[in-house]
């Protein structure tokens, strides 16, 4: 059977064709990760950053029952005010496609919709990771699977606290997935800065990221790269700060009996009443670092690519 392929956008079918730059974006962001229009200003915002900085932006997703990659603007809109839309992790697209549904695309659905675009660099905010207490839940994300198998590099600015992040950097190593740290030695924890743990490999340019991008795919592994993109200082909350209000936010999950898919749209909501806005902020800031990052990634990996041709 031929693989499928997501539906192109003219601007992203243009330039894979040429060989060019391409970042893929996840829509989960738009239809789950904040009310309209704050998700369609900052999807247009974060599609921007990527255009200024040398790249073309993929907006990826399911638009009644069709993969899509590279959204364009009218698209975008309807996708922000829909009503109904599926939250697709990867094993969830072929049912979508079958009801004609509207899905924002996770990480792990991002990631293998992006690789049979052929786009190999992928910003999202943060992956998910495995949960707090998985030795009795079970409960692991499926984009540390999707990484081990894909070979679409992430950018992302760590994972959140309210995961085991000790737990999460074993099972990337399980999964043969290399953890590049952009410019620090310490793997982020999204909201702040540092986790407290360190990161496989710190690089310190995008030029060596996507250098490391060739010769890791020319090895034939078959997973991707996770880079870790600290929050800009200016955005980052204090570690006291997030960690307490994680904490108390996790205790009323508990108490609620709130757990699987709704746990961290719960947590996330939770935090960001708690924080008095100020972590919605901050997402929205990462957002846009690590997009920018992709996009510089992408133009040096797509030199690199063509010269060596």
């Amino acid at each position: 059977m031929t693989l499928m392929k997501p539906e192109l956008s003219r601007d992203v079918a243009e330039a894979l064709a040429a060989g060019g730059p391409v970042v893929a974006l996840e829509s989960t962001i738009i239809t789950h990760g904040m009310p309209y229009p704050a998700n369609l200003e900052t999807a247009l915002a974060v599609e921007a950053v990527i255009r200024d900085n040398g790249a073309v932006p993929a907006t990826i997703a399911v638009v009644n029952g069709k993969l899509k990659a590279g959204l364009e603007a009218s698209e975008l809109e309807a996708l922000a005010q829909a009503k109904g839309v599926v939250k697709a992790s990867g094993r969830d697209l072929a049912v979508a496609m079958v009801r004609g549904a509207s899905a924002g695309t996770t990480v792990s659905a991002t990631m293998i919709l992006a690789d049979l675009a052929g786009i190999d660099i992928f910003a999202t905010g943060g992956v998910g990771g495995v949960h707090r207490g998985a030795e009795q839940t079970f409960d692991i994300s499926a984009d540390l699977t999707e990484l081990g198998r894909t070979k679409t590099a992430v950018v992302c600015a760590g994972v959140k606290s309210i995961l085991d992040i000790a737990k999460t950097l074993e099972y990337l190593e399980t999964q043969r997935v290399p953890v590049i740290a952009y410019g620090t030695d310490d793997f982020p924890a999204f909201f702040t800065r540092s986790s407290g743990f360190k990161a496989d490999h710190r690089l310190d340019t995008p030029a060596e990221i996507a250098k490391a991008m060739l010769l890791h795919h020319g090895l034939g592994t078959g997973t991707g790269l996770l880079v870790a993109n600290p929050i800009p200082e200016a955005a980052a909350l204090t570690p006291e700060f997030i960690d307490g209000t994680i904490a108390d936010a996790v205790r009323e999950a508990e108490e609620k009996g709130i757990g699987r898919k709704e746990l961290t749209p719960f947590l996330l909501a939770r935090i960001n009443e708690m924080s008095g806005g100020e972590s919605l902020k901050a997402n929205i800031e990462l957002v846009k670092n690590n997009a920018a990052l992709a996009a510089r990634m992408a133009v040096a990996y797509s030199a690199l690519k063509l010269a060596s041709k």
